[in-house]
């Protein structure tokens, strides 16, 4: 469960969070990936590490499943910082999240805007991955992805 910011504090039914890979983002190459079950379809929770607690993941997002469909987050402007890790959450549809609940997604495709006064590999465009690890060996028979469907679906029971 999160308290999701936007609506004064309101506790929702999640799924764990789960760490996609990240590896364009240089700081710590994972994304905290979460979903809850909302009165009016759902929300997805991105958060990551920054040295800059001034950065926002903002802008359109996209999530990508496993048919290859993809579903388009557009900015509401509802984010949080917790010391340097920053969240912003994007809504889904009713539709959007029936799609979920039988399709796994496959990566999610975000935007880290700021200022920096240097070189910073901690804003653009990332994305993130549905891997558990980086590495894995032909013999390791373990799932390498997280189960988001299953996990979304068990909301609804």
């Amino acid at each position: 469960m999160f308290s999701y910011v936007a609506s004064s504090a309101q506790t929702l039914t999640s799924t764990n969070s789960w760490e996609f890979i990240c590896e364009n983002y240089a700081l710590t190459g994972i994304a905290t990936i979460q979903i809850s079950k909302s009165e009016k379809g759902g929300i997805l929770k991105i958060s990551v590490d920054t040295t800059n607690p001034a950065f926002v993941i903002s802008g359109t997002t996209y999530v990508f499943l496993a048919d290859n469909s993809t579903i388009t987050c557009s900015d509401k402007n509802q984010r949080e910082v917790s010391g340097n890790r920053i969240t912003t959450y994007y809504r889904f549809t009713p539709a959007e999240m029936i799609k979920l609940k039988n399709i796994e997604i496959q990566s999610i495709h975000f935007n880290i805007k700021g200022n920096s006064k240097g070189f910073s590999s901690q804003i653009g465009n990332f994305t993130a991955v549905n891997k558990k690890s980086y590495f894995a060996t032909a013999f390791d028979k373990t799932r390498k992805s997280h189960d988001t469907a299953a996990e979304i679906s068990a909301l609804y029971n």
